[in-house]
């Protein structure tokens, strides 16, 4: 709203249980239904429909409540343990009551908002930690268009553990990992329930995180299997925390104890044209021109190059696997990377992982490890992003950009739906657009673009109350036109800038083949200045834009240099910067 060919190295998750989900189904038939678009929207419509993107933003600001979103977590951190695997019987212990605790709250709200949420579980069978059927939990909001059927998801996970992957009996509050974003998908269910969205919403609580990510699998199947059109996944997974552990996942915080309560990560997979990233900025964009104007704590929403913190996964990426847009949000700071060895001192994954403490003794935690605050924050870039993209406007079906050396680059927008308003995103060597025009009452535009290097371009539509479809796939735009290009346009294979230069943990390699030459093998080298090398990185040449992610590790700084090599000999060279 205003106001190929990739080689991609990172994250394989292999399942940690041989068996597969099975039986899996909405515990209420009606939810089922709505989900694949067979309802009538009159029996859920409010009955003063708010649809304004401005308002809502504003509404959505001011309805989330810091004191709301602590009353949660402290309840869901009086479970005991919410295991995968623990007791489904108890009343006051284990993931059972704290699953039938969270569908009372989505009742509760659904109450409150003249019964527009439909509750219910997604229920599966599959043996994971000697328990044979699980439940998600979700929430959800019929969209009042059910003949341009859509689904925006925002989701994060219930269970809890300590070290050991299974073990039920141990304390595993889990306020950070992941009270927090349980708590965060509650709150937004409650406060956007009242608005209306011409696609559907679900809030979800998944299970099994932990374990393989099994419930978001159950889900990404369920909606494959019964191709229901999942537009976008905002998960949500360790999002209240401010404070440094000593073993943080990079790219994660600068030191033990150090506060970040202003930055918030956005992980998602891929780089030139990926769906995910293009999600990523999406998410950022609609911070930036809907929210940043008048929040009180301004924050940085920082695209990060990986799928996520090395050697580490979400409920995000089962959907990625299947094709869906999919990303993560994961505070600036987090206290651990799970590794749980003897010295191992973090709270992640640990019983440690609790409220916080008591530093008066008057029986009181008074000091909390979440910041309810920043979590508040944190829930209204979420709900802001999911608004807009669940108003459903119809992304342009193609377009065209001619960029010469002069500076400019002329877009012509091919768009059925003549939404006539639109944006055009522009950017270089940043996983962020460096620009994001406006173009109204007309398809075609010229617009300033730096006269040198690749350009990666994307387009959105714009329905008339200024929000955006969701963006395009990328097009990357070389020099054309008149002028005759330079001798370095010409080559038939050239290294481009990686992206982000300079950058933390991670960063692309892209190069461009203008003409496959005939070759054995070819790599990417990184070297230090002093000649020594640090990586090679085998890749696969393909005419047109290829790319790798280069994986370095936290806590580098200095110059570098990478080349591309074909058969042994260095064709094309550049250098980088880490900058961490």
């Amino acid at each position: 709203m205003k106001r190929n060919f990739a080689l991609l190295t990172g994250i394989i998750l292999l399942p940690l249980w041989t068996s597969a989900q099975t039986n899996i189904q909405t515990t209420n038939p009606l939810a089922g239904q709505i989900l694949l678009g067979n309802y009538d929207p009159d029996d859920y419509a409010a009955s003063s429909p708010v649809t304004d993107p401005a308002v809502i933003a504003a509404g959505i600001d001011a309805g989330v409540s810091p004191d709301s979103l602590k009353s949660y977590i402290t309840r869901l951190s009086q479970f005991g343990t919410r295991n995968t695997g623990s007791d489904t019987v108890s009343q006051t212990a284990g993931i059972g009551a704290a699953r039938r605790w969270v569908h009372q709250k989505f009742e509760d709200f659904s109450a409150q908002n003249e019964g527009r949420l439909i509750v219910s579980y997604l229920q599966f069978d599959q043996d994971v930690c000697g328990m044979g059927q699980h439940r998600n939990i979700m929430a959800v909001l019929p969209g009042s268009n059910p003949a341009r059927n859509g689904v925006i998801l925002i989701e994060g996970h219930i269970d809890s553990r300590c070290a050991v992957l299974c073990d039920i009996s141990c304390t595993a509050e889990g306020v950070e990992d992941n009270a927090s974003g349980t708590v965060l998908v509650m709150e937004l269910a409650r406060a956007m329930a009242q608005y209306t969205f011409e696609n559907t919403i679900v809030f979800m609580a998944t299970i099994g995180e932990e374990q393989g990510l099994v419930g978001a699998e159950a889900f990404s199947l369920y909606v494959k299997n019964n191709k229901i059109p999942l537009r976008a996944v905002l998960n949500n997974d360790i999002v209240g925390g401010v404070v440094c552990g000593e073993t943080a996942s990079p790219p994660a915080c600068s030191g033990l104890n150090t506060i970040d309560s202003t930055s918030v990560r956005l992980f998602s997979s891929g780089g030139y044209n990926s769906p995910h990233k293009q999600l990523a900025r999406f998410i950022k964009l609609q911070y930036r021109e809907n929210l940043l104007p008048f929040a009180k704590v301004p924050m940085n929403v920082r695209v990060m190059a990986p799928e996520d913190r090395s050697g580490r996964g979400g409920d995000h990426i089962p959907f990625r696997e299947k094709g869906y847009p999919s990303m993560r949000f994961t505070s600036a700071n987090e206290h651990g990377d799970a590794s749980n060895g003897p010295d191992y001192t973090d709270r992640q994954h640990t019983s440690d992982d609790i409220l916080g403490v008591d530093t008066d003794s008057d029986g009181e935690v008074d000091s909390f490890f979440v910041q309810f605050n920043y979590l508040a924050r944190n829930a209204v870039i979420n709900g802001n992003a999911a608004a807009i993209a669940a108003r459903n406007v119809p992304t342009p079906v193609n377009f065209t950009a001619i960029r010469s050396n002069a500076g400019i680059i002329i877009v012509d927008i091919v768009d059925t739906a003549n939404t006539g308003a639109y944006r055009i995103a522009l950017h270089t060597v940043g996983h962020d657009w460096d620009t994001v025009y406006t173009l109204t009452g007309a398809t075609s535009g010229t617009f300033p673009a730096p006269p040198t290097g690749g350009l990666y371009v994307s387009v959105a539509a714009m329905d008339d109350q200024g929000a955006e479809s969701l963006f395009s796939n990328e097009k990357f735009i070389f020099i054309t036109g008149t002028a005759e290009p330079d001798e370095e346009e010409q080559k038939d294979v050239r290294l481009l800038p990686n992206r982000p230069n300079p950058f933390d943990e991670a960063t692309w390699i892209s190069f461009w083949v203008n003409q496959l030459p005939e070759y054995r093998q070819a790599a990417i080298q990184i070297v230090d200045l002093q000649g020594k090398i640090i990586e090679q990185i085998p890749v696969r040449l393909q005419t047109g834009h290829n790319e790798v992610l280069y994986t370095h590790g936290y806590g580098v700084r200095g110059t570098f240099a990478y080349a591309l090599l074909i058969d042994g000999r260095v064709v094309d060279a550049r250098q980088m910067v880490f900058a961490n």
